[in-house]
């Protein structure tokens, strides 16, 4: 690279999405001089419109952080939560495309960055459990494959809206007289600002489209395990196991099953609540045995990554 060119990364996702805008001088890593941050970006969860709004809002922020005026830019990597349709890749290129984002430009899973950031050499898996879930890998040879992701209606197991509903449902249990008692009916009426569990109806279901909101529940049930409530042990404990089946199914379409692979953490889940113990306990049970776990707390940084290897190629 003759100059110093301007690189772009953007990790987007169920609930929130990062931009982050990085100087590359013609030696050296990239440094990041602009940082913006919005709303969920995954057009099944909040419609086309909001995550193209969202998308603007975070470019727009990250250029307004680094005092520079938006412009286009030598490379952007988009790594966005529903990528991998094909009907929403033309909406989010046609979006790069009308508002001239780079001149290199590459759209690719949520995943990516996780195991960009995990992985120097590009391969293992990458697990996110956040407001969704899933897991993909890669390996040396460049096959990839996938686990999960289905979505909230039949997907997103171990993923916050999942154990948030979860415990919803123990508390339904619980004032039946179906289940056995749990703190969690205290903490989530207390949460909700109701008096009673027959309130609950009135008081979740006209959030029901709000996803994050809902997930936002799930460290209710952290809280309650860290006191012993058996509940929340068993909620959290379900919620291991669904995740590192998606591992297991990746891994051994990889064939990782047999070697030491890394394996990249990222999402409120499973960076927190003992999740990462449990993960690595239920993945013993499947006789797989990743190399090193590498908790991810910032993708996007392995978007930025990701652009680096674009204008590196040129």
């Amino acid at each position: 690279m003759p100059a110093e060119v301007l690189i772009l990364g953007i990790d987007g996702g169920g609930s929130k999405t990062v931009a982050l805008l990085a100087a590359v001088a013609p030696t050296g890593p990239p440094a990041a001089i602009g940082r913006g941050a919005s709303g969920a970006v995954n057009i099944q969860s909040v419609g086309t419109a909001t995550a193209l709004e969202n998308l603007d809002h975070a470019v727009a922020t990250a250029f307004r952080d680094a005092r520079i005026e938006p412009g286009k830019i030598a490379a952007a990597v988009l790594c966005l939560a529903g990528s991998a349709r094909e009907e929403n890749q033309r909406v989010f290129r046609s979006w790069a495309d009308n508002r001239a984002l780079a001149e290199r430009f590459e759209i690719t899973s949520d995943a990516l960055p996780v195991l960009a950031a995990a992985s120097p050499e590009g391969w293992g898996v990458a697990l996110i459990s956040g407001t969704g879930s899933f897991a993909f890998g890669r390996n040396a040879a460049g096959s990839s494959a996938r686990s999960g992701g289905w979505g909230f209606l039949f997907g997103d197991e171990g993923s916050g809206y999942w154990i948030a509903l979860a415990a919803l449902r123990a508390v339904a249990q619980a004032a039946d007289g179906r289940g056995p008692q749990t703190r969690l009916v205290e903490t989530v009426l207390e949460r909700l600002g109701i008096r009673t569990p027959q309130e609950l109806v009135s008081a979740v279901y006209p959030n029901a489209a709000d996803r994050a909101w809902i997930a936002s529940m799930a460290e209710l049930v952290v809280e309650a395990d860290r006191e012993q409530d058996e509940i929340a042990r068993t909620i959290l404990d379900d919620a291991a196991s669904q995740l590192a089946a998606m591992v297991a199914a990746v891994a051994y379409r990889l064939d990782f099953a047999d070697r030491a692979f890394p394996l990249g953490l990222a999402g409120g889940v499973i960076l927190r609540g003992g999740m990462t113990d449990r993960l690595k306990a239920q993945l013993r049970r499947r006789d797989l045995c990743p190399s090193a776990l590498h908790p991810v707390p910032e993708p996007v940084t392995g978007a930025v990554k990701l652009a680096y290897d674009l204008v590196r190629a040129e």
